[in-house]
C-alpha cells in the first residue's frame, strides 16, 4: 500500500489525468454552446493518429503536436456544422463521427503502416531527468508541454467563458438560443466556433496518449471520451470542478496500474475502478445538477 502515497503514485496521476481532463474540458465547451458531443472519443483517437502520422512523416513531436490539434479542430468542426448547420440531431453526428473515427484509423494504420493494430514507434518530447525514480517521473510529468498546454486550458477556460464577449455568447447559446438570435447573436457560427476550440482543446487529450507511448494503437482512447463526458454532467458544467474530478478518475487508474501486481485482488475488478466510480457518481448526483437550459435546442425550435 506504500505505492499510493509516493511520487510515483502522483506522478501517474498527473500523467494519467491528461487526457481525462482535456476532453472534459471539451465536452464543456461544447455543452456550454448547446450542442451534446458524444464525439469526443473521436477526437481522442483521430488527434492521436494525426499526431503519429505528422510527427513520424517530418520527424519533429512539435510538428506533430500542431497536426494533432488541427485534426481535433476539424472533426469538432465537422461535428458542429452536421448538428449546428444542417441540423443533424447530434447524438446521431456524434455516433456517426466515433465509428468513422474508429474505422477510419484502421485504414490509415493499413495504408500508411501495413498493420490495422498500431504504428511504428516515433520518439516524443523529451524534458526533465531520466530514470524511473518517482522524482524523475513526476518531473518530466510536470514539463511535458502537452502537459503544460491543458494546465492553460483549465486556466483559460473560465476565464474564457465567464469574463469575455465571445464567453457570453457561448453561453447564451446554451441556455437561450431563441433569445441570443433575437438580440443579434448568430448562435450556428457561434457554436461551430465554440466546437472549434472544443476540437483544439479536446485534441491535447489524444496528444498526450500518442506521444506518451511514442506510438499509435487502435482504440488507445479506451473509453475515456465517454468518461469525461459523465464527468462534465457530475461537475455541473463547470471546468474547473470538471478537471478536479478528471483528477480523481485518473487517481483510480492509476491505483488499479500499481496494484496490479497484488495476486490477492482480481486484475479484472482493478481494470473495472474508473467506470464503476463513474456510474457510481452519476447515480449520487442525478438531478442535483442543471444542464444549459439550451442544451439540444436549435434557435427557432427543433432538436439539435
Amino acid at each position: 500500500m506504500s505505492q499510493l502515497i509516493s511520487l510515483t503514485f502522483v506522478a501517474e496521476t498527473v500523467r494519467l489525468s491528461i487526457p481525462y481532463i482535456c476532453a472534459a474540458l471539451a465536452g464543456v465547451w461544447s455543452e456550454r454552446c448547446g450542442v451534446v458531443n458524444i464525439a469526443l472519443e473521436g477526437v481522442l483517437l483521430t488527434s492521436a493518429l494525426g499526431t503519429v502520422v505528422v510527427a513520424i512523416a517530418t520527424g519533429s513531436p512539435a510538428i506533430g503536436l500542431l497536426g494533432g490539434i488541427v485534426v481535433g479542430v476539424v472533426l469538432c468542426l465537422v461535428h458542429g456544422l452536421l448538428s449546428a448547420r444542417f441540423r443533424v440531431d447530434a447524438i446521431v453526428s456524434g455516433v456517426a463521427l466515433n465509428l468513422a473515427a474508429m474505422s477510419g484509423a484502421k485504414l490509415v494504420l493499413r495504408a500508411l503502416y501495413g498493420s490495422t493494430t498500431n504504428s511504428p514507434p516515433f520518439p516524443g518530447f523529451h524534458f526533465g531527468p531520466t530514470g524511473s525514480s518517482g522524482a524523475a517521473m513526476l518531473a518530466r510529468s510536470l514539463l511535458d508541454p502537452v502537459t503544460l498546454l491543458a494546465v492553460v486550458a483549465v486556466v483559460l477556460t473560465p476565464w474564457l467563458l465567464y469574463k469575455t464577449r465571445f464567453g457570453l455568447r457561448v453561453r447564451a447559446a446554451g441556455e437561450n438560443p431563441d433569445a441570443a438570435a433575437s438580440v443579434g447573436i448568430n448562435v450556428v457560427r457561434t457554436r461551430i466556433a465554440a466546437l472549434c476550440v472544443a476540437g483544439g482543446v479536446g485534441a491535447l487529450g489524444g496528444i498526450h496518449l500518442a506521444l506518451d507511448q511514442h506510438r499509435f494503437e487502435s482504440g488507445m482512447s479506451g473509453g475515456r471520451g465517454f468518461i469525461a463526458l459523465a464527468v462534465v454532467i457530475l461537475a455541473g458544467w463547470r471546468s474547473g470542478r470538471a478537471a478536479l474530478a478528471c483528477v480523481g478518475f485518473a487517481a483510480l487508474e492509476a491505483t488499479q496500474i500499481l496494484l496490479q501486481g497484488m495476486r490477492w485482488l482480481p486484475s479484472e475488478l482493478l481494470q473495472m475502478l474508473p467506470y464503476v466510480a463513474t456510474l457510481g457518481i452519476l447515480v449520487v448526483v442525478a438531478g442535483r445538477t442543471r444542464a444549459p437550459a439550451g442544451l439540444g435546442k436549435h434557435a427557432g425550435g427543433g432538436k439539435a
